[in-house]
């Protein structure tokens, strides 16, 4: 679910030097209020910078990995507007270290993302530093971005010189938490598992430990928990709960744990921009709702949705529009994804009273703890995949009550692709890609206004009508006598072949592969259309494919698709 008011995400990235031999990634979400940062330090030489040439993208386009977060740990007040003594606080530093010592570990990635642009090949190999901890079965938690898009992780114990190689388990990238496991038996000697403890009042002072940016060993960092609502995952650009504590924010803190009573209560993993000591850690329901989903099924299962966008009713001539009650309270359905099952039972202009038998007000929000208030898509979000949920719903005066089973849906345009190869399709030097975020955000920094305009309004607000819908985007065109004056129609979106609507990139290859004709038509936005004669084409494929140095004219998956359709 989604308010009219929410957060529009705009992913940006910018470099700023901190020393000669290193850069700071810098990983950016922003809203109409706030700006949220995932600071990544990533040491450099000279033998692994490589800025493409031909390529109009960044250096680091995309942030891919670890660091970041600083907080501190302990003693939970009975009451919750106890404020925390500096005596408390150091305590509590002393208590953490003496807890994460045998747990918490310094992460080591190498990661190479994809270029969108060119989606044959990947960017220059990279390498990045964060932190994580160990949880009972022997495994450790981190951060995704920690381990985004990687190629090779070492893990290595505190007070020990020896690095251990890792695999990732299992990564969520939606809640930017990961699980690795490391195969030799000599690492886990002498090592304690962190227990999870529960989500930590306002003002309980808590201690981050991690690996930050300026030594090489452990360090502890002290604050307060200052605020708990949902909040902007920079990472995976959603919306989940998030604690936000009034702690100083120290690169390579990512994936370390926030400590509270010798026990987790979060998993540091950004900060916010432009303010001091604003961190957030990730809290311990999105943690164990990330754990058990793998636990149970043995992969990432993602977090529910109802697939609504909902309006506030705050406003009285809207409420008496509706015919709510004095007493009523909800929210009003705007928009619903037709891929939801939602779309079967709801309706437009239905005002959603209330999720499991909890009341929402007329902002959106439900009771939270004491006297505290929190976006009804929590509960939404902490539901597990095909479980139901009972709404109540006013339509048209009337009050009723549905089941709806909830489900984790994807969106038109992914928001991000990590850990996964782009697909692409090269016919008579056209590229055709399906539509990302990730390709828009190649576009640099101030992608939302550099970006073909079409485009983002489609990737920021389109639904998918059917499962398995891509929006195929002429990425570019690869010059050549055969598509001579069709450079123009660069980064238009194709709409049909020969007369065929497409679904998807898939259905697009398949049209062409299968094409009986002796012309392929492509129509494209704005009644654009390309005829090119189907022999000659194939022909000048080869030609411009080994002009380039392109290995193959479709990605693997496309290519395993057709072997298995032939």
């Amino acid at each position: 679910m989604t308010m009219g008011s929410s957060f529009r995400t705009i992913a940006r990235l910018r470099l700023c030097s901190i020393s000669s031999s290193s850069f700071l990634l810098n990983f950016t979400a922003t809203n109409s209020k706030s700006k949220y940062h995932l600071l990544l330090p990533i040491p450099i030489s000279t033998s692994t910078i490589h800025a493409n040439p031909n390529s109009s993208t960044p250096l680091f386009a995309k942030h891919n990995n670890a660091a970041h977060n600083s907080v501190v740990t302990h003693r939970r007040f009975q009451s919750t507007l106890a404020v925390a003594t500096n005596a408390d606080l150091e305590t509590d530093a002393y208590s953490a270290i003496e807890v994460a010592l045998d747990s918490v570990v310094k992460i080591f990635t190498v990661s190479s993302g994809p270029n969108y642009f060119l989606p044959w090949q990947n960017k220059s190999q990279r390498e990045s530093m964060g932190s994580g901890f160990v949880i009972h079965g022997k495994r450790i938690l981190t951060n995704a971005h920690v381990v985004a898009d990687h190629t090779f992780v070492l893990v290595r114990k505190h007070g020990s010189p020896t690095k251990y190689r890792a695999q990732v388990q299992a990564v969520g990238h939606e809640c930017d938490l990961a699980i690795l496991a490391v195969e030799n038996e000599e690492f886990w000697e002498g090592v304690n598992p962190l227990e999870l403890g529960d989500i930590p009042f306002l003002q309980e002072a808590v201690a981050v430990v991690g690996y930050p940016q300026g030594g090489d060993n452990i360090s502890v960092t002290k604050g307060v928990v200052s605020r708990v609502e949902p909040t902007q995952y920079v990472h995976g650009a959603t919306q989940l709960m998030a604690i936000q504590i009034d702690a100083a924010i120290n690169p390579g803190n990512s994936g370390g744990p926030a400590i509270m009573a010798k026990k987790v209560v979060g998993v540091a993993f950004q900060n916010l921009s432009g303010a001091e000591n604003i961190g957030y850690i990730i809290p311990v329901p999105v943690i164990k709702h990330f754990i058990t989903g793998v636990e149970e099924s043995g992969k990432y299962v993602g977090f529910c949705s109802l697939g609504l966008s909902c309006q506030p009713t705050e406003n009285v001539q809207l409420r008496n529009y509706f015919q709510m009650r004095k007493d009523m309270t909800g929210v009003l359905v705007s928009k619903i994804n037709p891929l939801s099952d939602a779309h079967k039972i709801l309706k437009k202009d239905d005002i959603i009273l209330a999720f499991d038998g909890v009341p929402i007000a007329n902002d959106g929000t439900v009771s939270f703890r004491n006297r505290e208030r929190i976006t009804f898509d929590h509960l939404v979000s902490m539901k597990k995949p095909n479980e139901t949920a009972l709404i109540r719903v006013l339509r048209s005066g009337e009050e009723q009550e549905f089941s709806i089973i909830l489900r984790p849906l994807d969106p038109l345009v992914p928001v991000h692709q990590f850990d996964k190869l782009p697909s692409y399709y090269i016919f008579a030097g056209l590229v055709f890609i399906p539509l990302t975020q990730p390709y828009l955000h190649e576009y640099g920094e101030d992608w939302y206004n550099t970006c073909p305009r079409r485009l983002c309004e489609r990737a920021l607000r389109e639904l998918p009508k059917k499962a398995g819908e891509q929006l195929v985007i002429l990425s570019q065109v690869l010059m050549d006598d055969i598509n001579a004056g069709y450079e123009r129609l660069a980064e238009m979106q194709v709409k049909k072949i020969n007369g065929v609507e497409i679904e998807n990139l898939k259905h697009l290859c398949q049209l062409v592969e299968k094409n009986k004709e002796e012309n392929v038509r492509f129509d494209l936005d704005d009644e654009r259309v390309v005829i090119l004669n189907y022999e000659v084409a194939k022909i000048a494929t080869s030609k411009i494919l080994k002009r380039h140095r392109i290995p193959s004219a479709m990605s693997s998956d496309l290519v395993d698709e057709r072997q298995l359709n032939s």
